[in-house]
């Protein structure tokens, strides 16, 4: 009996412990990112970027005008290249697999330039940006289907 009684409390002390949630994190600001400061990355790196600001601005179909949201995470963006002086970011742009290659590579670069011209006019140094375009060649969600579009209409920054 004592056996079966152990065993039960090992089990259940071991489910237990597999059961804990982590903390959560006050300040998510929507799909693109947390309030700064509030995720355990290093700072200045691009966990820090991707966590706290948010790395990705989304484009409507065939545009490469800023939207409100794309503005207010390129703003955060700029806060962040503010506070890290010694970071320098490349921006990319992409685009959804409709159209011709020739038309998404200019399309991509328009959408690229448009979010380093909005940073630098934010105050961020224009040698520390630097753009490239991926036209449709690196879509970051598969599918032919709006969802999927949308999610690959878009300018990413990455830290280099």
């Amino acid at each position: 009996m004592n056996f079966k009684l152990l065993g039960a409390i090992a089990a259940f002390a071991l489910l237990a412990a597999c059961a804990s949630t982590p903390p959560t994190t006050a300040g998510a600001a929507g799909g693109s990112g947390a309030t700064a400061g509030t995720s355990g990355a290093m700072p200045g790196s691009e966990e820090d970027l991707v966590a706290n600001v948010g790395d990705r601005v989304f484009y409507a179909f065939n545009q490469s005008n800023l939207s409100g949201d794309a503005r207010a995470t390129l703003d955060r963006q700029a806060n962040w290249l503010g506070r890290y002086p010694q970071v320098s970011v490349q921006v990319a742009g992409n685009c959804d697999d409709r159209g011709t290659e020739e038309y998404n590579l200019a399309l991509g670069q328009r959408r690229a330039n448009a979010a380093r011209d909005y940073l630098v006019a934010r105050g961020a140094s224009s040698s520390r940006i630097s753009t490239i375009s991926y036209g449709k060649d690196r879509p970051t969600a598969l599918g032919d289907n709006e969802d999927a579009w949308a999610q690959n209409r878009n300018a990413i920054t990455s830290v280099r």
